[in-house]
């Protein structure tokens, strides 16, 4: 891959991150291309895999194309006319769609091919990934992979479960879409309702894994925030009279507007009352505030995603952390947790408490959680109960929290934040 080692080493080195940047960028659009045209999310995953290779074996000493989605697509494309012609029996589509590709493509070299639009290509994908006939945990799974370009292991993080048991939810997600010919396309207004709730979940994960990355060495990942936020105003536009998504849309939006305060130049994490306010995005704050008035408007009573995204609204409205409704962000918690009980929501609550009520109130719901289990091995539990020992004086026992959540974490820049907090003690 390097030309001839030595020197040229570095060179092969950047090139290759380099292509993990692109491929991180472009994976969920190349996907959703291929699956679009071949009609299977499997071989669509095999023949980016392919152009992944080329560009590995191919990059290092060409340099990387200008338009590197439009070379990745180009190649794949290449793949899978040459898998079809290679099969001795071709059925008319197989030549069929390879004819059309061939024409399409127009010249041998990838790297001079035009990129097409993507006419929502990604939109189509989260659907067919969140068909009825996978189960819930297994569409969630298929579509961060596929869209999200997550590894398997941090989409196990994200879950709390082992790396084997996302694996194979995805492998038999890709069979049964295959074994179904689930066509790809988005379906039928009639079938939103057994979808949506999937969709809305599968954005917000791909946008909760760019807020807070599970792992490796940056805490945001903002291109991920940016493209679950463009899937949430595109499915806004596609279903105006559903209240739910207009939340999600709000939320994401008061959530991104703080993604520049949310790092420190160096990268290292910022927390919320340490912020500069005055980097968090007006335009975006906006954009959250109109969002939730169109899902007010629709008069359906306030779901999940609108809840979360007043109590995020509370946040972003106000002029300074002092000034921040603290006791309307508890009733929203409360109100939360009726509708989707949750120890996570109840630990968020907590946090809330500790700044209406002070720590004390906050650490006797915390050691309630603590007591019950439901969120061991989950960092943010430690973190918060060492946050509230040390708020009441009690350092050596916070220490070894704040200790305890960073051995929990696979962010390296949360690690990090948190061995810092237990040295304050």
């Amino acid at each position: 891959m390097a030309r001839g080692g030595g020197r040229d080493a570095p060179f092969a080195a950047e090139t290759r991150q380099a292509i993990e940047a692109v491929w991180r960028i472009e994976s969920g659009q190349l996907i959703a291309v291929l699956s679009r045209l071949v009609g299977d999310v499997g071989v669509a995953e095999e023949l980016a895999q392919d152009a992944l290779v080329a560009a590995l074996e191919q990059w290092p000493e060409s340099g990387v194309p200008r338009n590197a989605g439009a070379w990745l697509t180009a190649v794949a494309k290449r793949r899978a006319i040459d898998g079809w012609r290679r099969k001795e029996r071709l059925d008319d589509r197989y030549t069929q769609l390879a004819h059309d590709l061939e024409a399409e493509l127009g010249t041998d070299d990838p790297a001079l091919a035009v990129e097409e639009p993507i006419d929502d290509d990604l939109l189509r994908l989260v659907f067919v990934s969140c068909h009825p006939v996978l189960t819930k945990p297994s569409r969630v799974a298929l579509t961060l992979k596929l869209l999200g370009g997550l590894s398997t292991d941090e989409i196990a993080r994200a879950f709390l479960v082992p790396s084997a048991t996302i694996g194979q939810r995805i492998s038999r997600a890709k069979r049964t879409l295959s074994e179904a010919r689930v066509p790809f396309e988005v379906p039928e207004r009639a079938e939103f309702p057994a979808r949506l709730g999937s969709v809305l979940e599968v954005i917000y994960l791909i946008f909760n894994e760019g807020y807070s990355a599970t792992a490796g060495e940056d805490w945001i990942r903002p291109s991920l925030c940016h493209e679950a936020l463009r899937l949430g105003r595109v499915l806004a536009e596609l279903t105006p009279q559903e209240p739910e998504v207009h939340g999600l849309v709000a939320l994401m939006e008061f959530q991104a507007s703080r993604l520049g305060a949310r790092t420190a130049p160096s990268g290292e994490p910022v927390l919320l009352q340490d912020q500069d306010r005055a980097r968090w995005d007006r335009i975006l704050i906006g954009r959250g505030v109109r969002a939730l008035a169109r899902s007010d408007r629709l008069a359906r009573g306030r779901g999940p995603y609108a809840l979360q995204a007043a109590i995020a609204s509370c946040h972003a409205t106000a002029p300074s952390a002092d000034d921040t409704d603290w006791e309307q962000i508890v009733s929203l918690y409360g109100a939360l947790a009726e509708v989707m009980p949750s120890a996570i929501v109840d630990l968020n609550r907590a946090v809330a408490v500790s700044m209406a009520s002070g720590p004390q109130a906050a650490l006797d719901v915390v050691d309630g959680l603590v007591r019950e289990g439901a969120l061991s091995g989950y960092h943010l539990l430690p973190s918060v109960r060492a946050d509230l020992l040390f708020r009441l004086g009690r350092t050596p026992e916070a220490r070894q929290e704040f200790e305890n959540a960073a051995a929990l974490t696979s962010n390296l820049r949360e690690r990090a934040l948190l061995l810092a907090r237990a040295a304050d003690c």
